[in-house]
């Protein structure tokens, strides 16, 4: 193993949901001498309170976590913070966030694998009428009367709503699919060098050079939005960051402008961002109307979804709850890009993922 530059009088502090990743903390320790590694559990993943005394935060320079954050008074030596969520939108508000010089960086890149795979799997299970036929085999029937409003995707035009880590690993299987690729990313993405991705992704993974769209699309008016809407999607993915611009972002208008011109029925929507970034009478009015073909939303506003709510009973709805990152290798994947980070941390150049704190992502 090669040994880094020291990080000789930091303190990383790792408060997890999982139990202490000893073999890790030992191979840490010996690629960062002196570096000082605490570790704690918490029970919950929403886990707000530390899980020890606040004395500990004092000398913390380094923190893993997803949801327990120290106050600026706190910790006075905080350098950076790794999160173990893709999003900071639960951080935003935060004076440790607002107020301090600390870096935040996000996981983006552990979701990649299993959200995409969760947003192609939803969207073909409709296709092919999975849950339908679920419900025959509870009843014990072979009943083949559907057989002729199964699809299958070649050829359809999948539209990537924020063209991140999860988007690109999704272009990637859409693309092996024969789907065609449109993507939006709020700022222009003209020329190779700006289309290439600079954030962590698992080897071998994801759309590093940005090669699988066809057309991108980008701006942050509501203009921009809707060429991107009309460009003719049969499946939309909401991959966006939730930040005070995105906050009910798609709404009646949008879904509207979904079914214009003979597209009445045709998109399929599929929500793994946040629930509030799409308003939920107005999605609920255009699955009704069939505005829309279907949704799947492992995301819901409110969150989490009441019993007897609405969307629950909706025939062209598939709903999971927020479970489309769940994986067994999440962990792994956190810890490869707390590695990575404190690698760049020793030789001072810039962490990968760093939240940007005007924009919130």
């Amino acid at each position: 193993m090669t040994v880094n530059k020291t990080l000789r009088g930091h303190k990383l502090l790792m408060v997890m949901p999982w139990k202490q990743p000893a073999e890790f903390i030992e191979n840490l320790k010996a690629e960062f001498p002196g570096l000082q590694v605490v570790t704690y559990r918490q029970t919950e993943w929403d886990q707000t309170w530390a899980p020890f005394p606040d004395e500990e935060w004092k000398d913390v320079t380094v923190l893993l976590t997803f949801t327990v954050l120290p106050t600026p008074e706190q910790a006075p030596k905080l350098e950076y913070v790794q999160l173990m969520s893709a999003g900071a939108n639960h951080v935003l508000d935060l004076p440790i966030f607002k107020d301090t010089e600390a870096k935040f960086c996000t996981a983006n890149g552990v979701h990649g694998p299993q959200i995409s795979e969760w947003i192609i799997g939803t969207y073909l299970a409709f296709q092919h009428r999975f849950p339908h036929y679920h419900e025959k085999q509870k009843e014990g029937r072979w009943d083949r009367s559907d057989l002729n409003l199964i699809d299958d995707a070649v050829q359809k035009t999948i539209g990537i709503l924020g063209y991140g880590s999860i988007g690109r690993q999704t272009a990637r299987l859409a693309t092996a699919m024969g789907m065609n690729v449109h993507a939006y990313t709020l700022h222009p993405r003209t020329t190779p060098a700006s289309k290439k991705d600079h954030s962590w992704t698992p080897p071998g993974l994801g759309d590093p050079d940005g090669i699988y769209p066809s057309k991108w699309f980008s701006g942050s008016s509501r203009a921009d939005l809707h060429a991107f809407l009309t460009s003719g999607l049969d499946l939309l993915v909401i991959a966006t960051p939730l930040t005070p611009n995105t906050q009910h972002l798609l709404a009646a208008a949008e879904f509207e402008l979904l079914a214009a011109d003979g597209r009445k029925g045709r998109t399929f929507v599929s929500n793994i961002a946040r629930g509030p970034v799409v308003n939920t009478p107005d999605i609920i009015h255009a699955l009704k109307e069939g505005l829309i073909k279907g949704a799947a939303l492992d995301v819901t506003d409110p969150e989490p979804l009441p019993d007897g709510h609405e969307l629950w009973s909706m025939e062209n709805v598939i709903i999971t709850p927020h479970v489309s990152g769940a994986s067994t290798h999440y962990n792994e994947r956190v810890l490869s890009i707390l590695e990575y980070n404190l690698k760049r941390l020793s030789e001072d150049t810039e962490p990968v993922n760093k939240v940007n704190k005007r924009e919130g992502y």
